[in-house]
């Protein structure tokens, strides 16, 4: 049965959403707040995060980036719902790294079909045994960075912080967080979590293993 972390702190909808997924044969798991959710999400390793946007004490955004710091849940599939539906609102949401964006109040059936979907590409991926590739910069050059910011990229993917990619790569620590900043607007991301995530899909794609 598929754990999935339900973190909203409207009361009804929340009972609403765990019912329809128990309904549907879900295991959900209930967080009232952020970071009460953070928690939850290290302590039960879900295999699918449902989060509202507004909320107390940590926000949905918040809450992604606190996920995507830790090595065993940034892949986690992660579908905001939130009552607003503006562009901009949308558009901060997946440059984070979400998978799916819902307005509420969201119709069941559509619900239902995006935690499948969503399991279902989570379920591929892991079949294709994702192994990246760090042995050169060559297939990350394509994203359109110059050769500096690429090799900092590289280092990034894999865990690096600026001081280590600064002694990695021979500069200051200053330079590191131009190129980090270069990388973050080239590919249209705003934390290094989605950027490692971006680069992990160039390193690890089928192409650099054959």
């Amino acid at each position: 049965m598929k754990k999935i972390l339900v973190i909203e702190d409207e009361p009804e909808m929340r009972r609403n959403i765990t019912a329809l997924l128990r309904y549907h044969e879900y295991e959900p798991i209930e967080a009232e707040n952020g970071r009460t959710g953070v928690a939850l999400a290290q302590r039960e390793k879900p295999d699918l995060v449902l989060c509202d946007v507004m909320m107390p004490e940590l926000d949905g955004h918040g809450v992604l980036q606190a996920l995507q710091k830790d090595a065993d849940l940034a892949f986690i599939p992660f579908i905001f719902l939130t009552a607003k539906g503006e562009k901009d609102d949308f558009r901060s949401g997946m440059n984070l790294g979400a998978d799916d964006y819902l307005t509420k109040p969201v119709a069941n059936a559509d619900l239902v079909r995006a935690i499948e979907a969503r399991l279902r590409r989570s379920r591929q991926q892991a079949e294709r045994e994702f192994k990246p590739d760090f042995s050169s910069i060559e297939p990350l050059l394509k994203l359109g960075l110059t050769a500096r910011a690429t090799e900092t990229l590289l280092w990034l993917a894999q865990g690096k912080t600026n001081p280590d990619i600064a002694t990695i790569l021979g500069i200051t620590e200053s330079t590191v967080k131009k190129h980090v900043q270069e990388i973050f607007e080239k590919l249209g991301v705003e934390t290094r979590g989605a950027a490692t995530v971006r680069a992990l899909e160039v390193l690890g794609s089928p192409s650099r293993r054959f």
